[in-house]
């Protein structure tokens, strides 16, 4: 199996896979999942001519757990790690949820000179807490209630919050059981250390004035049904601070579009690439 391990860190270890030729794709999971999220994107990505890069994030998936490192500046390092040991030019970085944040952090960190375009997806860019100059965001109460949940019981919190990801309810069977018990699978067997800490990762950190940073053209997809990250904190507002980009609202997406809107976040990401 391939791994992208740090020179720095021999104990630190970035399982990804890599198919495909042309113009390379790096397609970053949301939390708490893994790469295997990207399921029904890869395959369309493939056939459109595009190289296509898949990896967890560490703690989740194949990738090794480490104690800290969970900060986005940590997170984007890996990136850059991957990006250098596979010697990847013109990349394209596809950010879902909590990856939109690796996506405008590296772009921070690292500049843009080998990534052509970017594409948010259902992404917490650029605030997910509600503040006073940001009161559409999610309650300090309800980010606090989800870590204590993660602290005491997080197998059964889990369970619950997958129905969220896709408005699943009983009048509105949006996935099957089968995906949200897949899902709950993924992401109870990852690192509850990362699962906790890339949490308050995605839950405090303002990605608000890093928006001047990102300068290539940039897609913007977000739900506006999304009840995990409201778009009027994220899709919204990174529309408005994100100078070059294409805003596509999908109607009565979930966060987890990229299963219920599978078809149309395909066609609408390709179309992008394609430009």
């Amino acid at each position: 199996m391939p791994y992208i391990t740090k020179p720095i860190d021999q104990n630190h270890s970035i399982y990804y896979e890599d198919y495909g030729t042309g113009q390379p794709v790096i397609l970053i999971h949301g939390w708490p999942l893994s790469s295997k999220s990207w399921e029904l994107q890869v395959p369309a990505l493939l056939e459109a001519g595009f190289r296509v890069i898949t990896y967890d994030r560490k703690g989740f998936g194949k990738s090794e757990a480490t104690l800290d490192g969970y900060c986005y500046n940590g997170l984007a390092e890996d990136l850059l790690e991957i990006i250098n040991q596979l010697d990847l030019q013109d990349a394209v970085l596809v950010g879902f949820s909590m990856g939109g944040g690796e996506v405008v952090r590296y772009l921070t960190n690292y500049g843009s000179d080998n990534i052509s375009k970017v594409a948010l997806i259902s992404s917490i860019i650029p605030l997910v807490k509600q503040k006073e100059d940001n009161p559409d965001g999610v309650p300090q109460e309800k980010l606090n209630e989800i870590l204590d949940h993660l602290k005491t019981d997080r197998v059964t919190f889990l369970e619950s919050f997958h129905k969220d990801f896709y408005n699943y309810g009983i009048l509105s069977q949006s996935v099957s059981q089968q995906q949200l018990h897949y899902d709950w699978s993924i992401a109870s067997h990852a690192s509850p250390i990362a699962t906790i800490k890339s949490a308050e990762s995605w839950a405090n950190t303002d990605f608000r004035e890093e928006l001047k940073n990102v300068t290539v053209p940039t897609l913007i997809v977000h739900g506006d049904a999304d009840k995990v990250v409201p778009i009027k904190t994220a899709g919204e507002q990174a529309a408005k601070g994100i100078v070059n980009n294409e805003y596509y609202v999908v109607s009565d997406g979930p966060h987890g579009l990229n299963v219920t809107h599978a078809d149309e976040l395909n066609r609408v990401l390709i179309n992008f690439l394609k430009k």
